[in-house]
């Protein structure tokens, strides 16, 4: 039986989930770093008895701020409440950030918030946790504010691979490098893109290659390219196996970042329907071809490294 976890808009919780675990963050991709505070959780969850809240923000506070920045988030929401079930989260505060919001003074937020509505019991930060009214908040006034306002502060230090601190910023660069595969173990799973499939221009289907056209939302857009992937269907186990184009199809001078996927083996209707493409590998960069035979070659030997990632 999957956990289910009940979601706030807000900061007036429920009475049992009161005097909790609350780890406060943007979470964005929940990485191997974000993991190891999440694991950490768990343990005072199952030590003290107590349950496991999250506070989270929407837009992601730098997106709100700069209204230019569109392409950003490495997950959705729903996606990242998916995740935070593995590590036993009771509850998540999806606070909308807004401009009366990002206004509160830090000291504010501890005693109004932290102390007064959630009574939290611990709160788990990462060390470059800033908060309220231009980023005046941080851990150290945290630290400060723990015995007046009846908390703990956990607060690991950060995750290091290969003398790099795992962190959101790194997979966004790598994401946009192509680096799947460093991706993937930082995320420890397959990043992946949900959306709906969309009506496009056909232009798959008229060269032999049908392609469901997924809509990209605010990812953050990987390098475009040509990637083997895994296809997810909402409420079905089984999932498929294809190729994908992430890009502007220069051979066809479109204009708009497209991420098409052409799924092996299957005839259906997916108009419509949300889908989950787990990106797997990074098979070449996007590339002008001469004609549509020239394009129809090239993806006839694209196929071949897709399916044998695949293991088809």
């Amino acid at each position: 039986m999957v956990k289910k976890i009940k979601i706030f808009n807000n900061f007036k919780v429920d009475r049992k989930y009161k005097g909790s675990i609350i780890l406060i963050g943007n979470f964005d991709g929940l990485h191997l770093g974000h993991q190891k505070l999440f694991n950490q959780a768990k343990k005072y969850k199952k030590k003290y008895k107590i349950k496991i809240g999250v506070i989270t923000f929407d837009p992601i506070p730098k997106m709100f701020f700069n209204k230019k920045l569109k392409n950003y988030r490495i997950s959705n929401f729903n996606q990242k409440v998916d995740f935070l079930k593995k590590f036993n989260v009771d509850f998540v505060i999806n606070k909308k950030f807004d401009r009366k919001f990002s206004k509160i003074k830090s000291y504010n937020f501890i005693k109004n918030i932290i102390f007064q509505k959630l009574q939290a019991k611990y709160i788990f930060v990462s060390n470059n946790f800033r908060f309220g009214n231009k980023r005046e908040g941080d851990v150290k006034l945290l630290k400060n504010m723990s015995i007046k306002f009846k908390y703990k502060i956990v607060n690991p230090s950060p995750l290091k691979i290969k003398k790099k601190i795992i962190s959101s910023t790194l997979i966004r660069k790598l994401l946009e490098r192509g680096k799947i595969n460093e991706v993937n173990k930082h995320l420890n799973r397959s990043w992946s893109i949900q959306g709906k499939v969309q009506k496009g221009r056909m232009m798959g289907k008229k060269i032999g290659f049908p392609t469901c056209n997924i809509d990209l939302g605010n990812y953050v857009i990987s390098k475009p390219g040509v990637y083997a992937v895994r296809i997810k269907r909402d409420g079905i186990k089984n999932e498929l196996k294809g190729i994908a184009n992430l890009g502007y199809r220069p051979t066809f001078n479109q204009k708009k970042i497209l991420l098409e996927v052409n799924i092996f083996n299957f005839t259906g209707n997916l108009y419509n329907k949300n889908l989950s493409v787990e990106f797997i590998k990074f098979i070449r960069g996007e590339k002008k071809f001469k004609g549509v035979d020239q394009l129809r070659m090239q993806i006839k030997k694209d196929l071949i490294i897709a399916k044998n990632v695949n293991k088809l």
